[in-house]
């Protein structure tokens, strides 16, 4: 299993696993640099992933359901379109995230920084989005019933 850059195509990191989420795990523990990783579509569910170094990755349609995020760099990321539903992403850089589209319902993103995110089309439903920055993000479409702060 290979993890290339969105960018460029190399290669951020590799080893023999049979699955995204154990090849993902093994580059956290390992201290691989995520920053701009392609791991569009991807199955996360449940992982552990905090405070990876995910900066500008290709995340859009990843499955990230109950995912520990906390203190994750997703500074630029793209998420449009990702199941984010009861993850926690307390203390997440998330400025400039393409969060279009995406399943937020339940999450947790106590403390995130949101400034300039895009949660366009988004659903937001019983969210928790206490003390937060959300200085420039864009909410249009976005369903906030029962959102928390």
């Amino acid at each position: 299993m290979t993890i290339l850059n969105r960018y460029s195509g190399d290669v951020i990191f590799a080893g023999e696993f049979e699955t995204i989420l154990a090849c993902v795990l093994a580059a956290i523990i390992s201290g691989a640099d995520l920053r701009g990783a392609d791991l569009r579509d991807a199955i996360l569910s449940n992982a552990d992933l905090r405070g990876a170094n995910l900066r500008g990755a290709d995340l859009s349609g990843a499955n990230l359901r109950g995912a520990d995020l906390r203190n994750v760099d997703l500074h630029s990321a793209d998420l449009h379109g990702a199941l984010l539903r009861g993850a926690n992403l307390s203390g997440a850089d998330l400025r400039y995230a393409d969060l279009s589209g995406a399943d937020l319902r339940y999450a947790y993103l106590h403390s995130a920084i949101l400034s300039g995110a895009d949660f366009s089309d988004s659903d937001l439903r019983s969210a928790d989005l206490r003390d937060v920055d959300l200085s420039g993000a864009l909410f249009e479409g976005a369903d906030l019933a029962g959102v928390v702060g």
